[in-house]
């Protein structure tokens, strides 16, 4: 990969996004390796966690590159660019399809689909100079892109989703402590040693365990109810007791 770097250590998976000299803006070859980088990770049993970051660049991630993707995107047929739409899109859910919690390390600006890769992980780490806005409404278009309508309003609230989606302002490091979208705010030194704390951490819990517990907070954003809620979380439950109990007489599960 060109675009990406990944490597892996005691079950960690480590992304970095590689267009340092772009501020990491999404064209199409990124977009490329990034639908299979998740792809491939789907039934990834060896990686346990992923963390995600903007490496070199001076940000996260700048969103899609404005001087060469995005405007192809206004040049081709309708029905192509509604393909590339939807498959830029689908990206986010292949990240919460990924049976790996992912943990985002953010700094600088992360714009655009750089914000929605941020609500699209399961824990957020942020720089002290981190911000994000979902900029699509600056552009001239719909302020709901790359799945923000979805993710925002469920990780702060409606009233103050609505405000950053309908003005496309900037959300601080410190706005995004005090709304509960970010979980830790640390100087960037000390980012990717935080992430690596909380991973090894995760990857020391049972594999299938950890895929579950994922999985049924991610299916219970959306469940009808409390039932719905406690069905998924009994049966993510027996399975792991019955796996632990295979494993512990020796029967390969």
């Amino acid at each position: 990969m060109k675009n990406l770097i990944y490597r892996e250590k005691d079950h960690i998976g480590y992304l970095t996004l590689n267009r340092w000299e772009k501020y990491n803006a999404f064209n199409g070859p990124l977009i490329d390796e990034f639908e299979q980088f998740w792809h491939d990770r789907r039934y990834d049993d060896r990686i346990r966690v992923i963390i995600l970051d903007g490496g070199d660049a001076k940000g996260f991630c700048a969103g899609l590159d404005m001087e060469t993707y995005a405007p192809k995107m206004f040049e081709v047929d309708p029905t192509i660019a509604y393909n590339g739409q939807a498959r830029m899109a689908r990206t986010l859910l292949a990240m919460r399809q990924a049976p790996q919690p992912i943990i985002s390390c953010v700094h600088g600006a992360a714009s655009g689909i750089g914000f929605s890769l941020a609500m699209a992980s399961d824990i957020r780490i942020v720089a002290e100079n981190a911000r994000f806005n979902a900029a699509y409404i600056n552009i001239g278009l719909g302020g709901a892109d790359m799945a923000s309508s979805y993710f925002l309003p469920r990780l702060i609230g409606s009233g103050r989703a609505n405000e950053f989606l309908l003005t496309g302002n900037w959300m601080s490091a410190e706005e995004a402590m005090a709304l509960g979208f970010a979980s830790r705010r640390v100087p960037r030194e000390k980012m990717m040693e935080t992430a690596e704390e909380l991973a090894r951490t995760m990857a020391g819990k049972t594999p299938l365990g950890l895929r579950m517990t994922k999985e049924a907070i991610n299916v219970n954003l959306d469940c009808g109810g409390l039932e719905a809620a406690l069905q998924m979380e009994d049966r993510n439950q027996m399975m792991v007791m019955y796996s632990l109990k295979l494993t512990s007489q020796g029967v390969n599960s």
